[in-house]
Order: structure tokens, then C-alpha cells, then sequence
């Protein structure tokens, strides 16, 4: 079974606790049975995904009855919520009234208890447990098959690359409706057995509290570590973890400096996509390598190819495109076969449009998008997301994105766009030039109120 059984988890504290709610692994199977029996059957339940044990017991009881089930955004507009309903085809709704929902609603309470008779539903490792929508930056989200496999594997393989056990004690804010948060951070936990602790929203309060209670291993972003660096109370408290764990961006130099200096480790990295779930991840046996997003976890494999099809040098400095291939990728996209084919190489590798290196040893580096991250600028190839990443390490910059633009005499000129407080351009110039190569320095800085973003929170480089 994908999660397991309702007696493989540890009896001693709650298996999940959502800010003040906390439920027990056997109540939770009983009234994620609950729900499961309601929807069996359906071709898919569509979950609102907020950060509450009502958003846990619908996504266990959908894995319970074999059912895919559909993270929809906890923030999303009427336009976007109604495009995943519809092209999802969910029979479905587990969350609150919305007049944009025309499916039936179905509860999901964690008081309830399973139906006599109840048994859980096996489908096969081959059928979808999730269907998960893109970001949608180059058009409508399109619906992510994962199967039941790829979860197991996925999983299976990050518990390995991070020494996860049920002895852990997983701590994380993230949303409960992407592969980070929902996958990892509340699958994952249920499937090592390790009890979870969900702060609702990545406060570093929250985190210092949690690691005085006894939290292990701490899931998030870069910008939740960026402010529990800037608390340095909250920062020390977390010298007591195990690991920490940051991925979904780049991890700024100056953010992993500060927590290593505060709580005696630096979070370490990684890196997926929907399509693909984590595929690369550093080891917990390993020192932290800011920058670098480990090596491709067990069952996966993955290469760097340049403009010419032919393999990148593994010297951590040539930049080529990521492709990957292994247990943990996807069955396609919902209705659009095209895009599928589209998305692999003819020879079985799945394109993922970074830019990545890649060092002797084999682990990896990304440096940004394909499409609008790698820059060629006086015949050099710069990764625009190293140079943010130095970008951010100066005092005057909250918010960076780097950017190419056509230029006569260097076929592409480093413009950088910059959020923050007295940022005078020719020290930027000269701070970046100072820690990286002199040809990845800024041409022009252009200091913005704020960087266009989309729902999901992503700079949006095309509006730049």
C-alpha cells in the first residue's frame, strides 16, 4: 500500500498536527476511511488545499479508495479553480461552498469513523494517485498524471537520500496542494511512518517551537529559511534538527551562511518538478553544498545535453539542459497527448528546460530555465539564477531576477532587476564581479518596486 497500514506509524504522539489540530494514525485511517467509502468509485475528488486536518483526511482517503485526487490552490481565483475542475474532470468537491464549484460537495471530518466493512482499495502501482496542475506560466495549467508508483518511489528514494525514519519528527508550513508540501511533507511522512507537525503558515516562531518540542527534520523554502535567518533566536533553535531541507529555488549563499553560523547547519538542497516529483537531492551524510542540488535519487537517472545534442562536460561549470528519466516521472498530461510526446526526447528522456551543471561526482547545479535563465552574453553561457543568487547576498537587495536582453556587441547583455532599500548600482556591479567570474557581472541594474509574479509566487521574466 502507497501510505502503508493505520498501525505502521508510531503510537507515542499525534501522527499529523495541522497549528492546534492533531489526530492519531488510527483515527486518521478511520475517518480518512470515512471518506473513502463516499468516493469510491469516482473518476477523481477535487481537494481544496488548505492547511487543516479536513485537507489531510481527504487526500489519505482518496489514496484509501483508489480514487485520483486533485490539489486545487487554497488561494486560487475563480478562473483557475474552475479550469482544474473542468479539465480534471472531477466528479467531486472536498472543501468549502464556491459557486464557481458545480460538482457535489462530500465531507471530509476528522471525527468520522469507517463503515463497517471498509477495506482499503489497491488499484495497482500503475493508477494515478494525484493529478497536480502546472504553474501555468506559458498558458492554462495543464493536469500532472502521477501515478501511485512514482510517489512510492519517490519517497522511498528521499527517505534513503536523507536517512528519514519514523523516528523523525518532520516540521514544514508549506501548502498541502504542491509536491513539497503535500507530497513530501504530508505523504511522505505518512509513508515513514515519522509523525508530522504542520505550523499552517512557515512563521519562524513556529519553527523555533517546534524544534524545542522535539522536530527533526524541517522542510521549506528559501524564503522561509531567509527569515528565520534574519531571527536569530528562532535560528539557534533549530541547531537542535537533524537536517534541514530547502528546495523549490535557489538557496542565497548569505541565508545558508547565517543559519550554519546561528544553528550550526546549513539546510541542504534539492530539485523536481511536478512532472517529475524530486529527482536530484543532496545526502544527509554529506556536508551541505549551498548551490548545488545533490545527485539523482534511487531509480532516477540524469544528463546534461548541450545546444548540439552532444554530452556536457562534467566540470560543475559547463551549463547544459537537465534531462532526467527514472521511476519517479509522470504518465503524461490530462488530455493533451501532444504535449506529452512534446515533452520527451526521442531517445526516452524527459526534457525539464533548466540549465543545469554538473561537477566529476555528480552532483548537480541549476542555474535557471532554459528558456529565459541561460544567457549568452560576449560568448559566454551564465545561468541567470547564480547571479541572482549572488544578488541576494548584498545587504541593499531583498528581491532579484536577471534577465538577458538582445544587445549589438555582446549578443546578450545581464540586466538585473532589483527590489530594495539604497541599492546603488555600481557597488552591485562590483559585489557580484567579486564573487563570481567578471563576465556574470550585471551590464545594467534597474531597481523596481516589485518583480511581476503569478499565483504561484514565480517571477514572471517575460514581463520584464
Amino acid at each position: 500500500m502507497l501510505l502503508g497500514s493505520a498501525d505502521q506509524g508510531r503510537t507515542d504522539v499525534p501522527a499529523v498536527r495541522v497549528g492546534d489540530e492533531a489526530i492519531d494514525r488510527s483515527s486518521l485511517w478511520e475517518a480518512a476511511s470515512a471518506f473513502a467509502a463516499r468516493i469510491a468509485g469516482a473518476p477523481a475528488v477535487a481537494v481544496h488545499g488548505e492547511s487543516s486536518l479536513s485537507t489531510v483526511v481527504a487526500v489519505v482517503g482518496g489514496v484509501l479508495a483508489g480514487v485520483p485526487v486533485v490539489p486545487v490552490p487554497a488561494d486560487a481565483g475563480t478562473a483557475e479553480r474552475r479550469h482544474i475542475l473542468d479539465d480534471s474532470k472531477a466528479a467531486l468537491w472536498a472543501g468549502p461552498a464556491l459557486d464557481e464549484v458545480g460538482v457535489p460537495r462530500v465531507p471530509a471530518a476528522p471525527a468520522d469513523r469507517a463503515p463497517a466493512g471498509f477495506r482499503a482499495a489497491d488499484p495497482g502501482p500503475e493508477a494515478a494517485a494525484l493529478i497536480m496542475y502546472t504553474s501555468g506560466t506559458t498558458g492554462p495549467p495543464k493536469g500532472v498524471l502521477i501515478p501511485r508508483r512514482a510517489v512510492a518511489a519517490d519517497l522511498d528514494g528521499l527517505a534513503d537520500a536523507w536517512r528519514w525514519t519514523r523516528d523523525d519528527v518532520l516540521v514544514h508550513g508549506l501548502p498541502l496542494f504542491h509536491v513539497h508540501g503535500l507530497v513530501l511533507g504530508l505523504l511522505g511522512a505518512l509513508r515513514t511512518g515519522s509523525p508530522l507537525v504542520h505550523t499552517v503558515r512557515p512563521r519562524p516562531e513556529a519553527y523555533a517551537a517546534a524544534a524545542e518540542a522535539g522536530g527533526t527534520l524541517f522542510f521549506g523554502v528559501p524564503t522561509v529559511w531567509s527569515r528565520i535567518a534574519r531571527e536569530r533566536d528562532a535560528a539557534t533553535a533549530l541547531g537542535s534538527a537533524r537536517l534541514l531541507v530547502s528546495g523549490s529555488a535557489g538557496l542565497p549563499a548569505g541565508v545558508a551562511q547565517a543559519m550554519e553560523a546561528a544553528a550550526g547547519l546549513a539546510p541542504v538542497e534539492r530539485y523536481g518538478m511536478t512532472e517529475s516529483l524530486i529527482t536530484l537531492a543532496a545526502r544527509a551524510d554529506e556536508p551541505a553544498r549551498t548551490g548545488w542540488v545533490g545527485r539523482p535519487v534511487t531509480g532516477v537517472q540524469a544528463r546534461l545535453r548541450g545546444e548540439d545534442g552532444a554530452p556536457v562536460p562534467a566540470d560543475g561549470e559547463s551549463i547544459g539542459a537537465l534531462q532526467v528519466r527514472g521511476a519517479t516521472m509522470f504518465d503524461g498530461y490530462l488530455g493533451l497527448p501532444e504535449a506529452t510526446v512534446e515533452a520527451w526526447t526521442p531517445d526516452g528522456w524527459f526534457a525539464t528546460g533548466d540549465a543545469a551543471a554538473v561537477d566529476a561526482d555528480g552532483r548537480y547545479r541549476i542555474v535557471g530555465r532554459m528558456s529565459v535563465d541561460l544567457i549568452k552574453s560576449g560568448g559566454y553561457r551564465v545561468g541567470a539564477g547564480e547571479v541572482e543568487s549572488a544578488l541576494l547576498d548584498h545587504p541593499s537587495v531583498r528581491e532579484a531576477a536577471v534577465v538577458g536582453v538582445p544587445d549589438e556587441d555582446l549578443g546578450q547583455r545581464i540586466v538585473a532587476y532589483l527590489v530594495g532599500e539604497g541599492i546603488d548600482e555600481k557597488d552591485v556591479v562590483g559585489f557580484v564581479a567579486g564573487r563570481l567570474s567578471v563576465h556574470k557581472r550585471p551590464r545594467e541594474v534597474r531597481v523596481v518596486d516589485a518583480l511581476p509574479r503569478n499565483a504561484m509566487g514565480k517571477v514572471q521574466k517575460s514581463l520584464l
